[in-house]
């Protein structure tokens, strides 16, 4: 009962201080459109309004769900091979001076020389969007699970090798939640990502998806348009980690939750 109480406690809390910073950015935003007027920032209804003309057109949905495809598709393939990798490299000394040079390589490239490259190798297909995700957000994951691995407390492996614990049992209950609390945070980084930069690959490519309404607005010098697009985009973004990442972290890491204990802090 007391865990129930805390966990409706916590969400209250989290809606409340959500509803709070929202209006402060609606307010932020309708001073800015007051003292720069509605070419350079629309008003918030007026961006509003954009949207549901976008929605009522039967634009908005056909193009967020290309764009949420070619997102989540890199985003996935960043995921299972930057864990696996990751964590292998982090448990093998060669392996891991091995990928460091090469991590740093990728992280050192700018996401716009990517975007550049994929748009001459994958010129009009979704495959420029999709690619540009993978090589810029895999670095980060990488470089997470590798320090979940690398921070593995090594008594704690010896320990479970001295009661001859199963193999999958030190996987599960040992490797994975150790490793899993460096690679959640890089994971929600990715996410982030991968919607950026499908978006970044789409305005300039020209293909279809959010991409393709923000070069338009662009074009017709549609501010209120432009500004929908983003917010459409955003809402995409945060219903994504909503319903999947935290539900997912909760399920992973229970420890995590336990160890909050349903408090505000």
């Amino acid at each position: 009962m007391t865990s129930v109480v805390g966990t409706v406690t916590a969400f209250l809390w989290r809606g409340w201080t959500v509803l709070v910073s929202l209006c402060l950015l609606g307010a932020l935003w309708q001073v800015g459109h007051e003292v720069y007027g509605g070419l350079v920032l629309p008003a918030p209804m007026d961006t509003l309004a954009a949207l549901r003309d976008l929605v009522a057109e039967g634009v908005a949905l056909p193009a967020a769900l290309e764009t949420a495809r070619d997102a989540l598709i890199g985003f996935l393939v960043t995921a299972v091979v930057g864990v696996i990798v990751g964590a292998v490299a982090g448990l093998s000394v060669t392996v891991g001076r091995l990928l460091e040079p090469l991590v740093r390589f990728f992280l050192g490239v700018p996401a716009i020389a990517w975007v550049v490259l994929a748009l001459i190798w994958f010129a009009g297909s979704g495959l420029a969007a999709v690619f540009t995700v993978v090589v810029t957000t895999l670095p980060v994951v990488i470089i997470g699970a590798m320090q979940g691995a690398r921070t593995l407390d090594r008594d704690v492996v010896d320990m479970a090798r001295v009661f001859r614990a199963p193999p999958w049992v030190r996987v599960v209950d040992l490797y994975v939640p150790h490793i899993l609390s460096y690679v959640f945070p890089a994971l929600a980084t990715a996410m982030g990502l991968s919607w950026k930069l499908a978006v970044m690959a789409e305005v300039l490519g020209g293909t279809a998806g959010i991409g393709e309404g923000l070069s338009l607005a662009r074009v017709n010098i549609d501010t209120a348009d432009a500004m929908a697009w983003i917010l459409l985009a955003l809402v995409m973004l945060l219903s994504l980690e909503g319903l999947v990442m935290d539900p997912l972290r909760r399920r992973l890491e229970p420890w995590r939750t336990r160890g909050n204990g349903g408090g505000r802090s």
